[in-house]
């Protein structure tokens, strides 16, 4: 079982989604005992087994559903002897109940910069159930007593504190620094991430100058149309606490969005 759990943390900490499937309950003669797993991704099995044959076949099925729903279910099997005839477990007429639990990763937003529309930010973002990292090199900004919710606060400089950082699929990135040259170093430093959302705020004008300065770097038009800037929703918004709202609003768009996706695909 450890093995299984240890695959499985790897595979979560990769910004992967799998299932855990688990004999629950069994009565008569079953292939394995209660609380044999499996750790089932969407391609199929990953390690482990609940006995193998033509059950453990559609328990796979029944978990990749799962998986594209996004929330787990409890299933009951019970083969009569012809149907055991078939499988190799041989479950003899036994019946047992499957619980197929989806492990999702924790999603992460990194917030670049730490001013007053960051403020706002981290407290809608851990609000909607983020986990929430600041990364601002200046001390008198990036604090506990300015961010109390956030769960990490990194007081170090862009490259420094993404050298430590794991950027996967289920990381948001949100550059809202003090100024121009700081977003650009910022956006520079992640466009090449494979983040599940890429923001920076500022002015078309703004926005266009740093994306030439991009491409001059190489950084390609496709890299850069998944970018978005201006950052949020277009809702007329103009105090930091309303910019929070149209950029919360818009990562809640894209967020469901790619759960969708991911189903679609699965």
């Amino acid at each position: 079982m450890s093995e299984i759990l240890k695959e499985a943390l790897e595979r979560i900490s990769k910004g992967e989604t799998v299932a855990l499937a688990t004999i629950v309950e069994t009565k008569g003669s079953t292939p394995r005992e209660v609380g044999a797993k499996m750790l089932v991704g969407k391609d199929g099995l990953i390690v482990g087994t609940i006995g193998g044959g033509i059950t453990e076949a559609k328990v796979i099925e029944e978990v990749k559903q799962s998986l594209k729903e996004g929330k787990g279910k409890l299933i009951t099997y019970h083969l009569t002897k012809e149907q055991a005839a078939l499988d190799e477990g041989a479950i003899c007429g036994g019946e047992m109940k499957v619980f197929i639990d989806v492990l999702q990763p924790k999603e992460e937003v990194l917030i670049f910069g730490a001013g007053h529309i960051a403020v706002y930010v981290s407290k809608l973002m851990k609000m909607i159930g983020f986990k929430v990292t600041i990364i601002d090199d200046r001390e008198e900004f990036a604090n506990k007593e300015r961010f109390p919710e956030a769960d990490e606060i990194i007081a170090e400089d862009i490259k420094k504190a993404l050298s430590h950082l794991k950027i996967t699929h289920s990381t948001y990135i949100i550059v809202v620094t003090r100024g121009h040259l700081k977003d650009e170093e910022a956006l520079g430093s992640v466009i090449r991430s494979n983040a599940a959302y890429i923001g920076m705020i500022g002015s078309r004008k703004k926005n266009a100058t740093v994306f030439q300065h991009l491409e001059e770097q190489e950084v390609s038009a496709q890299e850069l149309k998944k970018v978005h800037a201006p950052i949020g929703i277009d809702i007329g918004a103009q105090t930091p606490e309303e910019i929070a709202v149209s950029i919360i609003a818009e990562i809640i768009k894209v967020r469901r969005k790619k759960v969708i996706l991911e189903g679609e695909n699965t």
